[in-house]
């Protein structure tokens, strides 16, 4: 797989991009360290908006929550 620096990126976004949608993907990489990985793109990957898709299955028996959840993720990470 092709690895490129965010530098690189930021200064030929258009040629990188190009590139991948050619090969299996490209790695980002930021301080030799990768950060992130481009693929080329899939007929049916819109996926649409988070809220359109559907759950699955496991997630669909969940509670229903009344309050918005991060205020209990946050405490949950606090405690932690």
């Amino acid at each position: 797989m092709i690895r490129v620096t965010i530098r690189d990126l930021h200064m030929k976004t258009g040629d990188w991009v190009r590139m991948a949608a050619r090969s299996p993907g490209i790695i980002v990489m930021d301080r030799r360290r990768p950060v992130a990985k481009m693929v080329p793109f899939k007929s049916g990957d819109e996926g649409g908006t988070f809220a359109e898709r559907r759950l699955v299955a496991g997630f669909a028996r969940l509670p229903k929550s009344e309050h918005d959840s991060t205020r209990g993720i946050a405490e949950d990470r606090e405690r932690a």
